[in-house]
């Protein structure tokens, strides 16, 4: 008999932090939108990771939205948590807040996505991954509305 242990949202939950720098600016001196993409993914994955216990790829990005600005000198927060998982995807939902020290304002939602990502095996094929433990009614909404997003891109 095969048992399989779930693992809950908290479990590989994150919030990674990085001060925005001139390198990751555009003409207009705001931070580049395709770097705060960027970052969202490397969160994702690690979100994604930690939950397969494997190596995972990007398959998918839903409804990534540009909120507030984010400058240079910015301290950026990209909270990451699993809100759906099927056989071998997960999905992530990815919540970026920005701080500005100077204005001392308390952090503001500047963008948030949605990443499908696929564990994989060794031999780069899709690979089973734990199944979700829900834990209160935020996390089951979310996972509702993750497995609608699922079989909505499943029919595409």
């Amino acid at each position: 008999m095969i048992i399989i242990i779930g693992k809950t949202v908290k479990q590989s939950e994150i919030n990674l932090r990085n001060l925005m720098e001139p390198i990751h600016s555009n003409i207009a001196g705001n931070v580049h939108g395709g770097e705060i993409m960027k970052l969202m993914d490397n969160a994702a994955g690690v979100v994604a990771a930690r939950h397969s216990g494997r190596n995972v790829v990007t398959a998918r990005v839903d409804k990534v939205e540009f909120h507030y600005p984010i400058h240079i000198s910015n301290l950026v927060t990209f909270n990451a948590k699993l809100s759906f998982v099927g056989n071998s995807s997960m999905e992530v939902f990815v919540k970026v807040l920005v701080e500005d020290f100077a204005k001392e304002d308390s952090a503001k939602v500047a963008a948030t996505a949605f990443f499908t990502m696929v564990a994989l095996d060794e031999n780069g094929k899709p690979a089973a991954v734990p199944p979700l433990e829900i834990t209160n009614d935020e996390e089951r909404r979310l996972f509702e509305e993750g497995r609608e997003r699922y079989l909505n891109n499943k029919k595409k």
